[in-house]
Formats: structure tokens, C-alpha cells, sequence
């Protein structure tokens, strides 16, 4: 899994997918001061790196759990890349929303299922792993046998970590912010200070925010 990390990351930077500006931070929609922005709903623009995406999800899938009866994707992001999955997969799909529709079934689960199947959650980005979190334990309520989640990218925020324990959900992500850094360093991307405030934003990234203004 090392080599899909590193190639996946390589990708992502490649494709500014993800982008790294420890000297000009971006702000993301919590009010945090951030050096990196991460979207990667353009893996989808790119033919070569969606198809490696699809094909590294299947991976995974066959690698932890062959028992899979059902793709589930987390709404928006993930919608498409767990499609393409379930696709290659021979598998069924649905996808969860963050919360149940005000209007017509009320669904917040989309797609047939039945009760006690197997589900592989896919997701885009794990952060604090809250909205994941809300997809596994929407699946969990509606009877599925939540195996596990597959996602593209993980900051490695410590919060998410607690959180996938205290839900007992294993997660398998095809790269990492440590993974990233490393190859934007040996790249060139980023230079020796800019690793380091990349490190020093991720242990604490709410109080980095403050610090800097």
C-alpha cells in the first residue's frame, strides 16, 4: 500500500487537486487557517488518475474485505468514485446524504438495500471524520454490516483517528498527509520550513489559525 500512497499523492499534486501554500494560508469553511487545500473532486477531470483511483478502491476492497456485498458512496464527493468501484466490482451501489431529505421518501440512504448485507463505505477525504462518521452510523441504523471505509486522502488529524476507534469502523485511505509532504518536499514542491509548518499546522490546526492572526 506504500507505493498507491506515494503514487497517489504524486498524483494529487500533480493534477493541484491538492494544493500547498504554507506561506499564504487558505481558509477553510470552519474559519481555520490552513497551508493546504484539498479537492479532490478534480480526480474525476483526469481519466488516468480517476481509473488508478477506481482501480486502487478495488484493491482494496478484494485486499480487506472479500466478503463486500455492497458499495456505499458518502454524498457529494464520493458518489462518483464509489460508482466507478462498485462498477469494476460487479456491485451493487447506494450513497448516503448528511442528513434524511425534508421532501418527498425522506431517504437518507439512496439505492436498494436489505438488512444485514456487507457494506464498504467509500468516501473522498477523511478531516475530523465527522460526516464519514454520520454516513457509517446512518448504514449501521438502517441494518447494514458496515465492514469497514476506503478513502483517497486522510489529513491524519488525531481527532479522526479517536473517532474511527470509538465507532469501531476500520479505515483504509490510498494516501496520507504525511505521505503527501514527503513527496512535495522530495519534489521540490515545498522547502525544509515549509515542511516543518506544515507538521506544526496538522497537531493543532485550530490554534494554528489563531496564533497567525
Amino acid at each position: 500500500m506504500e507505493n498507491i500512497a506515494k503514487k497517489t499523492a504524486g498524483y494529487l499534486l500533480q493534477i493541484k487537486a491538492i494544493k500547498l501554500q504554507p506561506s499564504n494560508p487558505f481558509t477553510w469553511a470552519s474559519g481555520w487557517k490552513s497551508p493546504i487545500y484539498c479537492d479532490n473532486r478534480k480526480t474525476l477531470s483526469f481519466p488516468e488518475v480517476r481509473s488508478y483511483i477506481r482501480d486502487s478502491f478495488v484493491s482494496t476492497v478484494k485486499m480487506y474485505y472479500p466478503e463486500a456485498e455492497l458499495i456505499a458512496g458518502v454524498a457529494t464527493g464520493a458518489i462518483a468514485h464509489g460508482v466507478l468501484a462498485a462498477e469494476k466490482l460487479e456491485m451493487p451501489f447506494i450513497y448516503v446524504r448528511s442528513e434524511a431529505k425534508e421532501h418527498g421518501l425522506g431517504n437518507q440512504i439512496e439505492g436498494y438495500y436489505t438488512a444485514g448485507q456487507k457494506v464498504v463505505v467509500i468516501e473522498d477525504l477523511i478531516s475530523t471524520g465527522g460526516s464519514s462518521l454520520n454516513a457509517v452510523k446512518a448504514l449501521r441504523d438502517a441494518g447494514c454490516v458496515v465492514l469497514g471505509m476506503a478513502a483517497i486522502f486522510t489529513y491524519e488529524f488525531r481527532k479522526a483517528f479517536d473517532g474511527f476507534a470509538a465507532a469501531n469502523c476500520e479505515l483504509h485511505t490510498l494516501s496520507n498527509y504525511s505521505t503527501l509532504v514527503e513527496a512535495a518536499a522530495e519534489s521540490g514542491y515545498i522547502t525544509a520550513q515549509d515542511v516543518e509548518t506544515l507538521r506544526v499546522w496538522r497537531t493543532d490546526p485550530a490554534n494554528w489559525g489563531i496564533n497567525r492572526s
